[in-house]
């Protein structure tokens, strides 16, 4: 026997994970065809990408009262964001083994900070987030939630993949003032006034054109070095030209910063406060508004986080290699339960639920393939309580820089797609483009399953739509029209 392990060869890969051999066959590396050093790469990555988070999520909760006047604390909510968020991303390394980083999703509290606290208070509306979760977890412990991935078509989940390519490019486009809105006219617009006019945006611009030149050339580490040169150079820019930011209560800069300006803070540290951890209300909703109406708002919740996560799952595993012939990928049960139980531990510390993150495709570009790249992601959102102000010097624009690169990696899976019959290819084209227009990945696998559902049950093709696929396409009919639904029934 020692004889033959002696003569064993050693790929490149397994000859750098040394001497780590359980380690290794724990989390795949070599046979996903990585290595420890990429892996850690990889989840740094991912982190610097998702870092924006640990600062944005606290604006929009902090930044809305509730029913009764009632606020949340802005570094009570930093270090809530920073520790959900590193905790369960760490478990989901563990369980599922896969490089996917989990967070605060922005679909979930903006929904909370704009509706749901106009009709209940902050705890209250933290109580409906742990219900959702315990719903999602449920779903995804029972199998329901594997069935309904299974009954997907090939095409679709491809479409998603594309669709969720184009929706970041098109968030890191917003988020560096590339594309910015209109008060009139066409919706959005390039720059401010229909031409690039803010310094921030060219730092956009050299880091997309130098991570671009990276990948292209196939410099190892290529997007951590072009966010780390462009941050460089964003504090120099900063320096000289003092710009405020876009969003500034006070004094806001049209011309400045999306998030934060990049200057070194004069504290590094900060302590955390955990103040917020069980400040909850489970029942409270119910009581305040009705049953009627508190369930609307946990469906609607539910369906967002569904099928947000599903998609981005999808298109996360397929982008890492790591998805099967039937669209499968490893561990897809334990996947689901532990993003379930993301929601349930958001809510639970009014962190908002947490799902997992599309951006987390920086990291897969640079090379993550396995749960131990999550595991890096995650320590370093522990981290982040600490250092929050450090995180904060990195500028949203050289992150975005990183979504947009990622986003073309991602849509040139549409190759994969048969597009000559147009059942397939209205479906995968409303799929596609529904996402970005819409800034719901939920919404563009609504759009895309309802029309697949109805397109081939008219053109004689009913055989081939899952009944699954008929049941979510009229549970999303519902989602759709809940706003009318809740105005008959008084909700």
């Amino acid at each position: 026997m020692a004889d033959n392990n002696q003569q064993r060869e050693k790929s490149p890969a397994s000859e750098e994970t040394g001497g780590h051999g359980v380690f290794d066959r724990f989390f795949e590396i070599t046979r996903r065809g990585s290595t420890i050093k990429q892996e850690i790469r990889g989840g740094l990555v991912a982190f610097v990408a998702m870092a924006y988070i640990v600062v944005l999520n606290p604006l929009i909760l902090g930044g809305s009262q509730d029913v009764v006047g009632g606020a949340l604390d802005f570094a009570q909510l930093t270090a809530v964001t920073g520790l959900v968020a590193g905790t369960i991303t760490i478990l989901f390394g563990v369980v599922a083994r896969l490089p996917f980083g989990l967070a605060a999703g922005l679909g979930m509290n903006s929904f909370l900070a704009v509706a749901v606290v106009q009709e209940v208070t902050w705890a209250e509306a933290m109580g409906l987030v742990v219900i959702n979760g315990i719903i999602i977890v449920v779903l995804g412990a029972t199998g329901i939630r594997t069935a309904i991935f299974h009954a997907v078509p090939h095409a679709l989940k491809i479409a998603i993949t594309v669709g969720i390519g184009l929706f970041i490019a098109f968030i890191g486009f917003v988020n560096s003032g590339f594309v910015t809105r209109t008060p009139s006219g066409p919706p959005v617009q390039l720059g401010q006034d229909g031409s690039i006019a803010s310094l921030p945006t060219v730092i956009f611009l050299f880091a997309l054109i130098l991570i671009g030149v990276l990948v292209s050339r196939k410099v190892p580490g290529a997007i951590l070095i072009g966010i780390i040169v462009a941050t460089i150079a964003a504090i120099i820019v900063q320096a000289i030209t003092k710009l405020g930011t876009v969003g500034d209560p006070v004094s806001p800069d049209p011309k400045g910063w999306n998030l934060s300006a990049p200057e070194i803070p004069s504290q590094l540290v900060a302590v955390p406060d955990f103040s917020l951890i069980g400040a909850f209300d489970l029942v409270g909703s119910f009581e305040r508004i009705g049953v009627l109406a508190a369930t609307m708002l946990v469906f609607t919740l539910v369906f967002t986080n569904f099928f947000d996560a599903m998609g981005a799952m999808t298109g996360l595993a397929r982008n890492a290699g790591l998805q099967t012939s039937d669209g499968m990928f490893p561990r897809i049960r334990g996947a689901f339960i532990v993003e379930g139980l993301g929601a349930v531990a958001g809510g639970g510390a009014s962190a908002s639920s947490n799902t997992v993150f599309v951006d987390s495709a920086a990291g897969i570009a640079e090379g993550a393939r396995t749960g131990l790249a999550a595991i890096v992601t995650g320590i370093l959102f522990l981290l982040s309580m600490f250092f929050a102000p450090l995180i904060a010097v990195i500028p949203m624009e050289a992150g975005a820089a990183a979504l947009v690169v990622v986003g073309a990696m991602m849509v040139a899976e549409i190759r994969e797609i048969d597009l000559s019959d147009f059942r397939t290819s209205l479906p995968v084209f409303l799929t596609m483009v529904t996402m970005p227009l819409t800034y719901s990945i939920a919404n563009g696998i609504g759009v895309g399953f309802i029309t697949w559902t109805l397109i081939h049950s008219m053109s004689r093709r009913g055989k081939d739509v899952h009944w699954l696929l008929w049941v979510v396409s009229a549970g999303f009919i519902l989602y759709f029209v809940r706003g009318p639904i809740s105005a008959i029934l008084g909700a």
